[in-house]
């Protein structure tokens, strides 16, 4: 077996093919893809009604755009150098897909929460995709440049000293690390964002199946049923019902057997159809009602279409075949605590892959738009931090941190590339809305 020492040393050398001053750098290359031709390579197989939505999400600001644009960062990232230095990525770790929710103990936790770009690469284009998401937002919030940097910074910090203590602990110690919502929150330095998260604490406490019951759902006839509010949440066609049982049946077969003892105590009422997100916007979606001892007692699960990770075109395909597989298998590697629902099913008709999970458990996520300096920078800590303990699951921590080093050479480096990236989105938001304002592309936007 390597040695601890040994693996650091690899991730010194590591700084010899990619330095960590070099990570500052971003220039669009000349040959650069077309922004709106990737978005619209990615939105050839969605449902083609419901693509005006995502395209009016993403015109809502450069921030919006970015969160839709993961492919297109993608692509960037993978046209410059890399270390080589190999973790599961989440492949899409912007400051919005971290968030709440319940582990199986009921406790709340802060974590990573999105998953479908999931793939093994190099495990600074998280960072980066992160460092820039904080920029971006920082901007959209009528923030300067110089607190769009040093929130950027903050969060690459927190990521590079959490890395360094990951390094020093033991294997078992690290895998079962998890950010319990009671520990976090003495850890929150301003009082406004203190009480901010407390309130969402509330509120993600408030946000299970019961709450999206009086939600989502009305009494027709004398029976519950999920409401209509085309389009984002519609009544299946007749296609999209057998599709959804076929999927549903083949996802039983993937959950371990005292899973299937649970599930099997609910009862199918209705599914429907529903919009989500900014960039999934046009993927297959699907929720389903159930319900176990009573109607008081209701289960919502999502089905969700899990297509190629956006990084596929760039790295080494993934041993799974299946995306829905894929998705699973990176949350489990990455989540400190997962859904005890979440599954996955054989390929769907016309060759889909989903994947299946509750649609709340407790689950909530920040409200950025709002944020001050000071809440924004902590929040990009804490976000930061959650990203090292995901990746030190499954990366080599000990080589990453070895590279990282002890100085803040990567860290502001990676905040120099953070508001260049920042500029480049900004342009690309630009090209978006003028598309929009030609006829070019057509957006509904307000939905």
């Amino acid at each position: 077996m390597t040695s601890p020492a040994e693996r650091a040393r690899r991730g010194r050398s590591a700084r010899e093919q990619v330095t960590r001053t070099l990570h500052g750098r971003w220039t669009a290359a000349a040959d650069r893809p077309d922004p709106l031709d990737v978005l619209e390579r990615q939105a050839a197989d969605r449902v083609v009604e419901l693509l005006p939505i995502r395209y009016g999400r993403m015109a809502t600001s450069p921030f919006a755009f970015l969160r839709g644009a993961a492919a297109v960062m993608a692509a960037d990232l993978a046209a410059q150098p890399h270390t080589g230095l190999t973790v599961q990525l989440c492949g899409d770790a912007h400051l919005l897909n971290f968030g709440l929710f319940a582990s199986p103990e009921r406790a709340l936790l802060f974590d990573l929460n999105d998953f479908d770009e999931t793939l093994p690469g190099p495990f600074e284009w998280d960072v980066k995709r992160l460092a820039a998401s904080t920029a971006v937002a920082a901007r959209d919030n009528g923030h300067g440049d110089d607190h769009a940097w040093r929130i950027a910074l903050a969060a690459t910090q927190a990521y590079r000293l959490s890395m360094r203590r990951l390094a020093e602990q033991g294997e078992l110690d690290v895998w079962y690390q998890r950010f319990d919502t009671a520990e976090i929150l003495p850890l929150i330095r301003e009082s406004k964002l203190r009480s901010r998260v407390e309130t969402s604490l509330v509120r993600a406490r408030r946000r299970t199946s019961l709450q999206a019951l009086a939600k989502l759902t009305e009494t027709r006839e004398g029976r519950r049923r999920i409401i209509h509010d085309p389009p984002l949440l519609e009544p299946l066609t007749a296609s999209e019902s057998q599709v959804v049982g076929e999927i549903f049946r083949e996802y039983r077969s993937t959950l371990p057997e005292e899973r299937h003892l649970l599930l099997d105590r609910y009862r199918f009422v209705e599914a429907a159809r529903k919009a989500v997100g900014v960039g999934s916007v046009g993927t297959r979606c699907f929720i389903v009602l159930m319900t176990g001892r009573d109607e008081q007692d209701p289960l919502f699960l999502q089905i969700k279409e899990a297509g190629r990770s956006v990084l596929e075109d760039h790295l080494p395909a993934d041993s799974h075949g299946h995306h829905g597989q894929r998705v699973v298998a990176g949350q489990k590697l990455l989540q400190a605590a997962g859904d005890i629902f979440l599954g996955w099913t054989t390929t769907g008709p016309a060759g889909r892959d989903f994947y299946v999970r509750q649609l709340r458990d407790m689950k909530g996520s920040a409200v950025v738009e709002t944020m001050t300096p000071d809440m924004l920078r902590q929040y990009a800590e804490l976000c930061g931090t959650a990203l090292a303990r995901a990746h030190a699951r499954s990366g080599d921590r000990i080589a990453v941190a070895g590279y990282l080093g002890k100085a803040d050479t990567f860290d502001r480096a990676i905040a120099d590339f953070a508001l260049h990236y920042a500029d480049q989105t900004a342009l690309d938001h630009a090209l978006l809305t003028a598309a929009i304002a030609d006829g070019a592309i057509t957006a509904t936007h307000g939905i």
